[in-house]
């Protein structure tokens, strides 16, 4: 859960940077944290989905 929370936050926080970026004049440390917020939130994600699987239960191929 606190995956999820932190990928919601770090998405919150590149939304607003790539705003600042597209509000700003050419101001690149922006567009730098934005892209870094990003793949944070792909990376947050990503624990989260894979902390969701069982890894106790078999699943076989004909279920």
């Amino acid at each position: 859960m606190l995956y999820a929370v932190l990928a919601l936050i770090t998405a919150l926080i590149a939304a607003f940077f790539f705003y600042s970026y597209v509000k700003s004049d050419e101001y690149t440390l922006y567009i730098i944290i934005a892209i870094l917020s990003v793949l944070m939130t792909i990376v947050f994600g990503g624990l989260f989905l894979s902390g969701r699987v069982n890894k106790s239960d078999d699943i076989h191929i004909t279920e």
